[in-house]
């Protein structure tokens, strides 16, 4: 298997289903027609339009950027606060990567069906706890077999379920 970088979705399924980290590196692609991945992307690509979309800058993806107040700004779009640990850690992962190349900036996680924003500022013990989960994906990854499915509430509307329970 060749080397396999960590990227922010991987940081944001570390939070929710382990398995899932798994089968996204290792190439298993989710149902496509999953009602909720339409959503996600279609509020991805109907939110904040006036916004620079969507920036590829190494291993990441950033969904908005910005100028604001003289810094860098960088926002990540969620349908949902559902999973705002999740995404505050993948948007705190973001701002890492950008400052490993020497660019400063703030975060914004922006749930737009719920009309809601919260500013994330990245600090050394967000960097400290995002050295030790890209070390844990990175063991995740290099195992020859997933984890067992177990039952979450996020199952319900994964896109992945049919692999898991069929």
């Amino acid at each position: 298997m060749e080397d396999i970088r960590v990227n922010g979705t991987l940081i944001w399924y570390y939070h929710i289903c382990k398995r899932e980290v798994w089968l996204m590196a290792h190439g298993i692609v989710a149902d496509q027609e999953n009602t909720y991945m339409d959503l996600g992307r279609f509020i991805h690509d109907n939110s904040y339009s006036r916004k620079k979309k969507e920036v590829s800058i190494g291993n990441i993806k950033i969904d908005v950027i910005s100028k604001g107040d003289g810094q860098v700004v960088v926002g990540e779009v969620k349908k949902s606060s559902r999973f705002k640990e999740s995404s505050r850690m993948q948007l705190a992962y973001y701002l890492w990567q950008l400052k490993k190349q020497g660019v400063e900036g703030a975060g914004i996680l922006m749930f737009p069906k719920e009309r809601k924003r919260e500013e994330i500022n990245l600090t050394d013990e967000l960097i400290n706890e995002l050295k030790a989960i890209e070390k844990d994906i990175l063991k995740i990854i290099y195992r020859t077999y997933p984890e067992k499915p177990k039952k979450i509430p996020f199952c319900k509307k994964c896109a992945y379920s049919e692999f898991c329970w069929s």
